[in-house]
């Protein structure tokens, strides 16, 4: 089986190698990893084109140019990197470390659950040392995809048959492409909407560092708690739902016509049904809540469309 895997990475030298060295002793399969990076300043370039001069498995894309976040990042090596040669799409960031039968555990299951999209569990990790399970997967609901994302992308792993439509979505994408900030959560909305079959695995196929300087890392601690909070209380949340479900064509399904117009009637619909729009329970009742408090304060910056 080869995997091509799209690295993202800026400013990246404290963990990158780690990385790249967890990525090369996959089991089982051959890998091939193509790496963007955001113009860095700490030897990032520099360092990973040298490397890549005797390593065969690595290809550097042209750098230089300021992407702004991940995001870009990998719209750019989806829309850069030629497919046709692979069976399978991997994502991934700068600071993890991968499970060496991480790969080969996905092509298994996906065979196995005849599925084309993948995701895991993940363990998140502290230079303090302490780790934690973060359970990603729960029970997929009718329109969870226009709400969250499959879990992080790098625990992501795409078959070519989802893949390259997924690509060529991007590269024939309008400027909305660049407003939506989460390449993972615009995957998998693109999957289930056009019905390739997702699995979500239980077991943890990665070791997710957490640092300071994460752009979205785990939900642990009040401080990223109220962050989500407050990103949900401005209508951002819903703004991302919006974009995504144009872009891929959804705009027609119900849950986007009567539920994310912006109205007060529509957050309270929304509500009614938040067993559809969550994966997890608890996140059920968050999303309830949610909705019923945007309801009452109705953000004022309501410039979706």
């Amino acid at each position: 089986m080869k995997f091509a895997v799209c690295l993202a990475a800026f400013n990246g030298m404290a963990y990158v190698v780690e990385q790249i060295e967890s990525i090369l002793s996959q089991k089982n399969i051959d890998v091939h990893i193509f790496i963007s990076i955001d113009k860095s300043t700490d030897g990032t370039e520099d360092h990973l084109a040298e490397w890549a001069l005797s390593e065969p498995r690595l290809t550097l894309l042209s750098f230089g140019q300021h992407f702004g976040g991940a995001g870009p990042n990998f719209y750019r090596l989806l829309r850069d990197v030629n497919l046709t040669e692979f069976d399978y799409l991997s994502f991934s960031d700068q600071d993890d470390l991968w499970n060496s039968e991480k790969l080969w555990r996905a092509h298994c299951l996906m065979i196995e659950k005849n599925a084309v999209g993948y995701s895991s569990n993940f363990t998140a990790f502290w230079s303090s040392g302490h780790t934690r399970l973060v359970n990603k997967a729960w029970p997929q609901r009718t329109w969870d995809f226009l709400f969250e994302s499959a879990g992080p992308g790098c625990t992501y792993v795409l078959h070519a048959s989802l893949a390259i439509p997924l690509q060529n979505l991007v590269r024939h994408a309008n400027n909305s492409l660049h407003n939506i900030d989460y390449h993972d959560w615009l995957t998998y909305a693109f999957a289930r909407f056009n019905n390739f079959s997702w699995v979500i695995d239980s077991w943890s196929s990665m070791q997710y560092r957490q640092h300071e300087n994460n752009q979205i890392g785990v939900n642990a601690g009040w401080r990223p708690f109220l962050l989500r909070v407050k990103k949900i209380l401005n209508g951002y949340g819903f703004c991302q739902s919006l974009l995504i479900a144009n872009l891929i064509g959804a705009s027609s399904l119900p849950v986007v016509q009567q539920g994310l117009r912006g109205g007060r009637l529509d957050y309270l619909w929304l509500a009614l049904r938040a067993r559809q729009c969550r994966r997890k329970r608890m996140d059920q009742l968050w999303f309830f809540i949610s909705c019923v408090l945007l309801a009452l304060i109705k953000p004022a910056n309501r410039d979706w469309k």
